[in-house]
């Protein structure tokens, strides 16, 4: 395998690169400016990799689809998203190496990315909704898949969330990007109480049309369900039901999707 790491500029030249075998770094000296992109290539594909585009964002197994990966550096709001020490400064590092066997046959968190945005479609997990508060960073579905699970708050890192503007129509979907099998799901309510509400009940479909019922309830914590091992492409989340609570402003603040490759 051959992964090579770049920046680019808003026009998409190429500032800075290193290609390496199976386990590649870049050294960035000098600061980020707006529209610049960190890029992730690789010559085969799919594949898993162990990717970490900043020293302030931890590494994490992920399933890459495509031959091409590319991360904007955030600017403005869509840094709130992040630790305040990330992408700042003069000297970045970013890495990114072949995930090892057994850490991709290991149980984990099937549901976690960091690195997700609205237009991720390279790697995956990769979260999408039908609604989003106000289209803003702090509340969009990538947020449910960030890893972060303090929830005693709201609107910035590390109290990142996936809020749903109130619609009671409201649906979250975490694509995992091949089959998965699936034996347990942890919701994480936001419990910025009392500012915000909860939900009392959800459903979850799994991408092969089952679906169950899970209870919920104004807890700040794991939410944890534990089902019969399902092959599964994506999960699906809603019928959010409120609870009777004066707040019109229920949350999600993280999903967990624990299971094996299939």
């Amino acid at each position: 395998m051959t992964i090579t790491i770049a920046i680019e500029d808003k026009d998409g030249a190429r500032l800075r690169e290193r290609t390496a075998g199976d386990n590649a770094y870049l050294v960035h000296e000098g600061s980020y400016h707006p529209g610049e992109q960190i890029v992730i290539e690789t010559d085969q594909f799919p594949c898993f990799l162990s990717l970490a585009v900043d020293a302030a964002l931890a590494p994490a197994i992920i399933f890459m689809k495509e031959r091409r990966f590319s991360f904007s550096v955030p600017f403005g709001e869509q840094t709130m998203i992040y630790p305040p020490q990330a992408f700042s400064g003069t000297r970045h590092r970013i890495m990114a190496r072949q995930a090892r066997p057994a850490e991709i046959a290991a149980e984990r968190n099937l549901a976690v990315n960091i690195l997700d945005h609205a237009d991720n479609h390279s790697i995956f997990p990769h979260a999408t909704a039908t609604v989003e508060t106000r289209g803003e960073a702090a509340f969009a579905a990538r947020n449910a898949i960030d890893g972060e699970t303090a929830a005693d708050n709201h609107g910035f890192w590390p109290y990142t969330s996936w809020g749903i503007n109130s619609d009671p129509d409201a649906a979250i979907t975490i694509h995992f990007g091949r089959p998965v099998r699936l034996s347990e799901v942890a919701l994480f309510s936001r419990a910025d109480f009392p500012h915000d509400a909860w939900w009392q009940r959800a459903r979850m479909t799994l991408s092969d049309g089952w679906s169950t019922d899970l209870p919920l309830g104004k807890v700040d914590g794991p939410q944890r369900h534990a089902i019969e091992p399902r092959i599964t492409e994506w999960i699906r989340i809603d019928q959010l039901i409120k609870a009777d609570d004066p707040s019109p402003f229920p949350a999600l603040t993280q999903i967990e999707a624990w299971g094996t490759e299939a």
